[in-house]
């Protein structure tokens, strides 16, 4: 386990998803033997959005996932330069602002060059850009990085950038995956030593690599993981780190909020339950966009950014295949 060294100053947070919708009723029509019930009861999940046209999903079922990038209406790193350009206009400052940027995912576009690198094309800016992958739990790590680095030798504003368009993995054959994912985009704005609207504390990173094969993305193939043992395993590593941040973050003076690696709705309120948090401090969007992967949580609070006050406290909580999981608190107050 690693803890990140120093605290970060958050300015401004983006999100983007594609307009496309593939609701239960779609899925449905698929024929995979799924319903809206059987979905609702086990995922609560209720709609997602995709990259992809919908013909290509009803037609091909995206057996061969390499036709998914020309069947896609946006690319990942389009959907991760959508975010970005909310974040820096969020944040108050200009793309010429930014001096580095900070990529990451579970399925990029390219292998080489880095998505970050993809990215800052889209956005039409010459800076230096890599990725810092580590799947579902990127957005994480990229700040776990930023924190262990020396703040004299960053410049002042990095933008940070998790794009999934994880539906291009799926087999919509397998009616398991096919619920599950969505894609989205969020992005952050990150200074080391600048004031911000909010301050990122306790940033920590773990991880188990022996256990890498229950989550995989193959390069050139479909989704696959071992459902019930990641569903256990995330259960158990959430509740841990938000009970964590409870004893160590949670004040009467502030409002704690809970938002977690958005992968099944039932899965969150389970962990909701064991730690005792309030329907109105557990905030979360999978029931609508599903699971957006390394963009999910970060998104979420994207989605609220102009709701949060200066006395909130959000303990966001990553799980991913490596595997990993991953905490830090947002506390706004500026």
């Amino acid at each position: 386990m690693s803890e990140g060294l120093a605290n970060l100053q958050l300015h401004g947070l983006g999100h983007a998803h594609p307009e496309n919708e593939i609701d239960n009723r779609f899925l449905e029509s698929l024929d995979i033997g799924t319903s809206d019930d059987w979905i609702m009861e086990r995922v609560g999940i209720r709609s997602r959005r995709t990259a992809m046209s919908l013909d290509y999903i009803r037609e091909t079922r995206n057996a061969d996932p390499r036709g998914a990038i020309e069947a896609s209406d946006v690319s990942n790193a389009e959907l991760g330069a959508r975010a970005a350009r909310m974040a820096v206009e969020r944040a108050g400052l200009r793309l010429s602002d930014v001096g580095m940027l900070i990529g990451g995912g579970c399925a990029p576009d390219t292998v080489s060059p880095a998505e970050a690198c993809n990215i800052a094309k889209a956005l039409d800016v010459d800076l230096p850009s890599f990725d810092v992958n580590s799947a579902c739990t990127s957005f994480f790590a990229g700040l776990h990085v930023l924190s262990m680095m020396r703040p004299e030798k960053l410049p002042p504003y990095v933008l940070l950038v998790a794009a999934d368009v994880m539906t291009r993995t799926v087999d919509y054959n397998d009616r398991a995956s096919a619920v599950l994912w969505g894609d989205g985009a969020v992005a952050a704005v990150i200074s080391t030593r600048e004031p911000g609207r909010a301050e990122i504390l306790d940033s920590v990173f773990a991880g188990n690599p022996r256990s890498a094969d229950l989550i995989v993305v193959p390069r050139l193939g479909h989704f696959h993981q071992e459902g019930r043992k990641v569903q256990m395993f995330a259960i158990k590593k959430t509740t841990e780190f938000v009970r964590e941040l409870q004893a160590r973050f949670e004040d009467p003076e502030r409002n704690f909020h809970f938002i977690g690696h958005q992968a099944n709705l039932r899965m969150l309120e389970n962990v909701a339950r064991r730690c005792e948090i309030p329907d109105d401090r557990h905030h979360y969007n999978v029931e609508w966009y599903g699971n957006s992967g390394s963009s999910s949580s970060a998104c979420v609070a994207s989605m609220r950014w102009e709701k949060w006050g200066a006395r909130d406290d959000l303990a966001m909580v990553g799980v991913g295949s490596g595997v990993a999981w991953a905490r830090y608190l947002v506390r706004f107050g500026r």
